[in-house]
């Protein structure tokens, strides 16, 4: 794929995953209509030899794989792996989020995950997520829900009510953060239901039972810059990785050509609240799979012993106003290919070998590599990789293009490393001489 086509490829899944439940279901439409079989968890797996198959769990979470020609394969030469997350930082809904206040109706909000708050005020804010009904028959029933259109909003204080408001000080989440939704009483139950039906007209829905909505900004994702040399969007960190991971599994395994390498991507949901869940990387869903593709204890762990695991989440790229914030050895820059991440205390799972194969596959690929190591005063943050590494075993790499503003509203990564991220996750795909 050329760099303008994987620009418009992420741009548009970027507008159509405001949520993780979003970005699951999209990318497993994308993966369909590549000819992957949609798996149920709960029903026996008849799988084909060179097949090409994925699963979902929670809604929130995917692995999609590719069988090898001869079942040989597994022990001899393991699972390429490449590993992402479908959560950013957002404002949740509470369960009772509905709010009166001097007439006006607001929504309380959970933050989910570490949000920078003071980039939410002021702007136009949908709401998207899942919402469960019952049927007129009694059932119950998931339905995603995205109102793509500005329905909230949370004013700033006037600079004259806060004349230190340019100083430097906390947003408090439980006071401050609230979304004003309308002026007036407001039913959310029955806004919620006639939003589901507006959407889905056919829609068998006759009550809202509970749901899991956030709130998300309007503003599309742009290419910015003088050249067009930055992507501006939301949920950069870490849909980036997830898009790439997809595009690169369905680029490395062409359909109707036999598989010699067996290759998996997984992408984990509640990475930004510590994975802790049957979705995240924490939980069980990777180790599930692969025991189902070898259930043979010995192939399976010898299977797991020749593979290799790459996590991809965004990483820290030097900030140019705020350049002492990084090792100076150690500053990626945006545009400078993607970025691997190191960390003594194992908070990133890389090693010498690790990097190594990775290394080699840029240069097959010829993509640039840059490395980040936080400054030895400072603490890093942690992803999927050490988390996955420990629960299953497997030679994990912790990676990730560079970006500014993480955990923003509104991020900030260069044009062209989505680009490297995808040829450099190819080439990883296709690197079979790692024994």
């Amino acid at each position: 794929m050329a760099k303008r086509e994987t620009e418009i490829e992420l741009l548009s899944f970027l507008t159509a995953a405001p949520t993780p439940y979003h970005a699951t279901a999209e990318l497993g439409n994308r993966l369909a209509r590549a000819r992957f079989v949609s798996l149920d968890s709960r029903k026996p797996w008849r799988l084909q030899p060179s097949g090409r198959y994925f699963v979902t769990r929670n809604d929130s979470a995917l692995i999609a794989f590719t069988t090898p020609e001869d079942p040989a394969f597994y022990a001899e030469r393991g699972w390429r792996m490449a590993g992402a997350h479908t959560d950013s930082p957002c404002l949740r809904l509470k369960p009772n989020a509905l709010t009166q206040s001097r007439g006006y109706a607001r929504l309380g909000v959970e933050v989910y995950g570490g949000a920078l708050l003071n980039p939410w005020f002021d702007r136009d804010l949908g709401l998207a997520g899942r919402v469960h009904v019952s049927t007129a028959k009694g059932a119950v029933r998931s339905h995603l829900l995205n109102i793509a259109r500005a329905v909230a909003v949370i004013p700033s204080l006037a600079i004259h009510l806060d004349r230190d408001a340019n100083k430097q000080h906390s947003v408090n989440a439980q006071t401050d953060m609230p979304a004003l939704l309308s002026r007036g009483e407001v039913d959310l139950a029955a806004w919620l239901l006639d939003e589901l039906h507006q959407q889905d007209a056919a829609l068998d829905a006759t009550a809202v039972l509970d749901f899991e909505l956030s709130l998300y900004d309007l503003q599309p994702p742009a290419l910015v810059g003088m050249k067009a040399e930055f992507i501006a969007s939301a949920r950069l960190d870490n849909l980036v990785s997830c898009n790439a991971a997809v595009r690169a599994l369905l680029d490395a395994t062409p359909d109707n050509v036999p598989v010699l390498q067996p290759s998996l991507i997984v992408l984990n949901d509640h990475e930004e609240v510590g994975s802790g869940s049957s979705a995240g990387a924490r939980g069980p869903f990777l180790e599930d799979v692969l025991r189902r593709l070898v259930p043979n204890h010995e192939d399976y762990s010898r299977a797991i012993a020749a593979s290799l695991l790459i996590s991809a989440d965004n990483a820290h790229g030097v900030h140019p106003n705020f350049p002492d914030k990084h090792d100076d050895k150690h500053g990626p820059l945006l545009n400078g290919g993607p970025v691997i991440k190191v960390n003594a205390e194992q908070r990133y799972a890389s090693n010498s070998e690790t990097q190594a194969l990775f290394r080699e596959c840029c240069r097959r690929a010829d993509v640039p590599v840059q490395a980040f190591v936080s400054r030895a005063d400072m603490a890093c943050g942690s992803t999927i990789g050490p988390l996955t590494a420990a629960q299953i075993g497997v030679r994990t790499l912790d990676i990730g293009i560079p970006q500014l503003a993480m955990h923003s509203i509104r991020e900030l990564c260069g044009a062209d490393d989505p680009h490297h991220l995808y040829r450099a996750l190819v080439a990883c795909f296709a690197f079979t001489e790692v024994n």
